[in-house]
């Protein structure tokens, strides 16, 4: 599910690409979508890559490359297409994986989708509770649960589509996963790093460049706990 300003954007670019051959500008993105800064068509071309969308090409001007289209411009019927996850590759199963216990289980809140470059997006139609197998809760803590959208974080075990389990912190080790606000606005999960004054959310995919912050435009929400994968 895109929002309407990636849906915007998405349509802006494949028409003129279309017509011309080549993308648009970042500065024609913005005056399209009546955006102040083009800051915010960097977040969103981030979210259409992450997504799956697009492709950013390297040394390149106007390097952008149109992937797929959602089935509402590619002309397909709307609907639910399932991907199929070969079980027997060796990185689709995390190494610390556990099977679901029967009796000591948990329900937590799934709070909504989480991808990079954008807030997280509420689930109209989500159930209310996530079971989570109780082991892999931390004492003392509050716990919720996000899906995972998009293959930032593949490397680490982490697929499109995996249910998360995030402990509430503020605080977060070098190498921890975590949950991190940047600018009060975008959300993602990414690993986190410390260095001086900086902030380093790396991505566990080297499709993705790291993102350097500076530390008080990063907030930590939470630390990655556990993950549930249904097949």
């Amino acid at each position: 599910m895109l929002t309407k300003k990636q849906h915007d954007l998405l349509n802006f670019i494949n028409k003129r690409m279309a017509r011309d051959g080549v993308p648009p500008s970042f500065d024609e993105m913005k005056e399209a979508l009546d955006l102040r800064s083009k800051s915010g068509i960097h977040r969103l071309i981030t979210a259409l890559e992450e997504r799956g969308f697009i492709r950013r090409l390297p040394h390149r001007a106007r390097a952008l490359e149109i992937i797929k289209l959602p089935d509402s411009l590619s002309g397909k019927p709307a609907g639910f297409t399932p991907q199929v996850i070969d079980g027997n590759r060796p990185d689709t199963q995390p190494a610390l994986a556990q099977p679901l216990a029967v009796g000591d289980v948990a329900q937590l809140p799934l709070l909504g989708r989480i991808a990079a470059g954008e807030p997280i997006e509420a689930i109209n139609d989500a159930p209310p509770g996530v079971a989570v197998p109780g082991q892999m809760l931390q004492a003392g803590g509050n716990h919720y649960a996000l899906e995972v959208k998009g293959d930032s974080m593949i490397d680490a075990g982490i697929n499109h589509g995996d249910v998360v389990v995030i402990r509430e912190t503020s605080h977060a080790d070098n190498g921890d996963i975590v949950v991190a606000q940047v600018d009060g606005y975008e959300a993602t999960l990414k690993r986190f790093r410390r260095s001086g004054d900086t902030v380093v959310l790396e991505a566990a995919n080297p499709a993705y460049e790291p993102r350097v912050l500076p530390t008080g435009s990063v907030n930590v929400q939470g630390r990655l706990v556990g993950l549930i994968r249904t097949y």
